[in-house]
């Protein structure tokens, strides 16, 4: 009796015991965002080593046209040719006798986007030069020596555009202010030219960190 009940329930219930258990979803695993890699560039002066380190999320456009400059080694033998003592150093224009080397096409500025990012015009920062125009830069850079807020972006007008920055120096500011002491004068037409040339000797991308 006993034998035929538990047969019945056998019938009855057939896939109970052999019903494999719910397959258990992986955890979600969080997105991250994937942040792109900071190129670091060393510029080898007359005066010491100085490396800056670049910004491509805030800047992508002018930290590609740098280093497209570097690649192509448009920066060496050119010179620091504007150099104002507590303001900053311009160079990678110009070569010793004052002509100035060829380059690309200008570059968009990018200044609303980089200073909104973070990036402003404080002592050791990297910028673009440009002339009276935005977007008119192409090759030649200078190195803030002091905070210079006036050279950052206000507005969208010519005047309040505001310069570039796309990076800072993180090795050699020593080598930068020495420069910015240099003695200058009035040459060709130009000021704050060196009276002896600061070089540049050549500009160097560095293997990325670890």
């Amino acid at each position: 009796m006993i034998r035929a009940l538990l047969c019945s329930l056998a019938l009855i219930f057939p896939l109970a015991a052999q019903t494999p258990p719910a397959p258990v979803a992986p955890p979600a695993v969080a997105s991250r965002p994937v942040s792109i890699a900071k190129p670091r560039v060393q510029l080898l002066t007359s005066y010491g080593p100085v490396v800056v380190e670049l910004e491509p999320e805030l800047a992508p456009k002018t930290v590609a046209n740098f280093l497209q400059y570097v690649q192509d080694g448009h920066y060496k033998g050119t010179i620091f040719h504007r150099v104002i003592e507590g303001f900053m150093i311009q160079g990678g224009g110009m070569l010793e006798n004052l002509e100035e080397k060829p380059n690309g096409a200008p570059v968009l500025n990018e200044a609303p986007q980089s200073f909104n990012g973070g990036l402003k015009n404080t002592r050791g920062t990297i910028a673009m030069a440009r002339t009276s125009a935005p977007h008119s830069a192409m090759a030649q850079f200078y190195i803030n020596v002091m905070d210079n807020p006036r050279l950052d972006h206000r507005d969208m007008s010519d005047e309040g555009y505001g310069y570039c920055v796309f990076g800072r120096v993180i090795a050699g500011m020593d080598a930068v202010d020495k420069i910015s002491k240099v003695k200058t004068e009035w040459r060709r037409g130009m000021g704050d030219v060196p009276q002896f040339a600061v070089r540049l000797k050549e500009a160097v991308l560095l293997p990325p960190q670890p």
